[in-house]
């Protein structure tokens, strides 16, 4: 069954698609950014808010989200908890 993630603001991931959830205040970050919204390859949920969280996904796609990288973890690892136990 595929875990998901709530990312913020009723937005939801697939979490067994998730690669890396990286922090976009670095440069090289930035520009991953910027091309992916020039070939439209970037989903944005942050409704309007500060991006805070970039999760990079298996096809290729950013989701940007307002939630901490911290937070999403979190979430990540309490599902991947909650599976095991049961």
């Amino acid at each position: 069954m595929n875990k998901l993630i709530h990312i913020g603001f009723g937005n939801i991931v697939n979490a067994g698609k998730i690669i890396a959830i990286v922090s976009p205040d670095s440069a090289p970050v930035k520009r991953l950014v910027q091309k992916a919204k020039e070939a439209g390859t970037a989903i944005d949920a942050t409704q309007g808010r500060k991006t805070k969280a970039v999760l990079v996904m298996e096809n290729s796609q950013l989701v940007l989200s307002a939630l901490l990288p911290e937070t999403i973890s979190q979430r990540a690892q309490a599902e991947s908890r909650d599976e095991n136990e049961a």
